[in-house]
């Protein structure tokens, strides 16, 4: 199983970035998965997270309204639309396999992290 994040990097605020996790191993009509971020100072969080048949999403609380989460069946692709990026956004943000109950936590698989910063 491997876990691709790419997209990452050096953003002003107010500005985007989208954030994409190529996936091999399995395929993402069955299995929920999710983009997680290690902020410094903070515990590692769920940003949003999508079951396998995109009935469920998930999108924590401080990123509501900015980040947009969707997937591409076909290219086993996961994505990260991030608008309105604020500095609290900064962190090393991974895709991972993902279970979604009472929120979003990780699953058992997770891909390298993908740096965003955001700063003047």
């Amino acid at each position: 199983v491997q876990l691709q994040a790419s997209g990452g990097g050096l953003v002003q605020p107010g500005g985007s970035l989208r954030l994409s996790c190529a996936v091999s191993g399995f395929t993402l009509d069955r299995r929920a998965i999710g983009w997680f971020r290690k902020v410094p100072g903070k515990e590692f969080e769920g940003v949003s997270c999508i079951t396998a048949s995109s009935s469920q999403i998930y999108y924590a609380d401080s990123v509501k309204g900015r980040f947009a989460i969707s997937k591409d069946n076909a290219k086993n692709t996961v994505y990260l639309q991030m608008d309105s990026l604020k500095p609290d956004d900064t962190g090393v943000y991974y895709c991972a396999t993902a279970i979604l109950v009472s929120g979003c936590t990780s699953g058992g698989y997770r891909g390298q992290g993908t740096q965003v910063t955001v700063s003047s």
